[in-house]
């Protein structure tokens, strides 16, 4: 009985959580983080934004023509596009921020099994990415999710759009009077 025990758990022990259930409920945690980057590429050059959400609240938003929007570690200075870079950072209600990751797991964010069914439908000119980590579980796609999931494309779209240009407050003339 007890090397049948011992086979059991050495055989399940290689498999893996194959019980995982992408469908999580998100807590409040600093640690949790979700990365978009979007390109439209229907004119050039191409134009970029990247929004970088953590779960303390803290949002960083990178747009421009740059290559530095998307890729911090871009070689090329040389180019005529190098310095279109403008950066903007907010604080946002954690709380808020949850409810933004809570509806991405609720989408299908980390459920694999809905992932690479490609639509029949492509989105020429419009590019979409993202990374995430919450509640321990990972993802990261390099893949145009317009292609791969439209629906979950068009969630991570409208929350680059939210924050791209907020309209919560405004902004107010800081010159010295």
């Amino acid at each position: 009985m007890k090397k049948i025990l011992v086979a059991a758990l050495a055989l399940c022990a290689g498999c893996g959580l194959f019980w995982d259930d992408p469908y999580v409920t998100v807590t409040e945690d600093a640690l949790n983080w979700l990365e978009i980057h979007y390109y439209n590429a229907s004119r050039e050059p191409i134009r970029r934004v990247s929004v970088r959400i953590t779960g303390a609240g803290f949002v960083e938003v990178k747009s421009g023509t740059s290559r530095l929007v998307s890729d911090s570690f871009a070689k090329n200075f040389s180019s005529a596009e190098w310095g279109d870079i403008r950066s903007m950072q907010y604080h946002v209600d954690p709380g808020n921020v949850r409810e933004i990751f809570q509806d991405l797991v609720n989408v299908g964010l980390f459920d694999r099994d809905k992932m690479f069914k490609s639509t029949k439908y492509p989105s020429p000119g419009r590019f979409i990415a993202v990374r995430a980590a919450m509640d321990n579980k990972t993802f990261s796609e390099p893949k145009n999710m317009f292609e791969a999931d439209p629906d979950l494309a068009e969630r991570l779209y409208n929350i680059v759009l939210q924050f791209r240009r907020p309209t919560l407050g405004q902004k107010r003339d800081r010159r010295p009077e």
